[in-house]
C-alpha cells in the first residue's frame, strides 16, 4: 500500500513544494512572455523609423490578414499598452491556472476567431491593433466557464471577473467606447471567448 504522508516527512513536503513551484511557473511564464513581447514590440516601434502599427488587422484585405496574429502585440503608444497590461496579466493568469494544459488552444481560438471577425466586419480603411480583443475574450471565457461547468471554483472566478471587470463589457457596444477605440474587436473577442469556453472549458 502507498505510504500516507506524515507530519515531519521532509521528502513528501519537498516533493509537494517542487510540484507547486513547477505548476506556478508553468502558469505564469507564458503570460509573462506574451506581455514581454508586447512591451519589446512597442519599445522597438518607438525607436526605429518603421511604424509597426501598419501590420494590424485591415478589413478584407489580403495583407491585413497578418494582423490577425500580430495585432494583439501592437499598440498605439505606451498609454494604450499600459491600459491593456494589467487586465491581460490578471485574466491571462486566471485562464492559464484554470486551463493550464489548454491555455494555448484557448488563446489561439480567441486570437484567431476574434481577429478574423474584425477582418471580416471592419472597413478596409481601418487598421485595428491592441490586445483588448484578447482581454475581452479571456474575460468572456472565464465567465462562460463558470456558467457551463457550475463548479464552485469556476463560479467564484466568474463572479470575481464580473465584479472587477464587469463594467468593461459595455465596450462591446458602439456607444460603450470612446472615439478611436474598436468596439468591434471587443465584441468579436468576447464572442470568441464564449466559443472557446464551449470548446475547452471542461469541468
Amino acid at each position: 500500500m502507498p505510504r500516507l504522508p506524515a507530519w515531519g516527512d521532509t521528502g513528501e513536503v519537498s516533493a509537494r513544494g517542487t510540484d507547486v513551484r513547477s505548476r506556478s511557473s508553468s502558469v505564469a511564464v507564458p503570460v509573462l512572455v506574451l506581455l514581454a513581447v508586447m512591451w519589446v514590440a512597442e519599445l522597438v516601434d518607438a525607436i526605429v523609423p518603421i511604424t509597426f502599427d501598419q501590420w494590424g488587422v485591415q478589413g478584407r484585405t489580403v495583407s491585413g490578414l497578418v494582423g490577425v496574429v500580430l495585432a494583439p502585440f501592437l499598440h498605439a503608444g505606451f498609454g494604450h499598452l499600459t491600459a491593456n497590461t494589467v487586465p491581460f496579466l490578471v485574466l491571462g493568469l486566471l485562464v492559464a491556472w484554470r486551463s493550464q494544459d489548454r491555455f494555448w488552444a484557448v488563446l489561439a481560438m480567441i486570437t484567431v476567431v476574434g481577429g478574423l471577425g474584425v477582418w471580416l466586419l471592419t472597413s478596409p480603411t481601418t487598421i485595428t491593433i491592441g490586445a483588448s480583443g484578447v482581454v475581452f475574450g479571456m474575460a468572456a471565457y472565464l465567465v462562460t466557464a463558470g456558467v457551463l461547468t457550475r463548479h464552485w471554483v469556476d463560479i467564484a472566478v466568474a463572479v470575481g471577473v464580473v465584479l472587477v471587470y464587469g463594467t468593461m463589457f459595455a465596450g462591446v457596444l458602439p456607444f460603450g467606447v470612446s472615439a478611436g477605440v474598436s468596439w468591434l474587436a471587443h465584441l468579436t473577442g468576447a464572442l470568441a471567448g464564449v466559443w472557446a469556453a464551449f470548446a475547452f472549458a471542461r469541468r
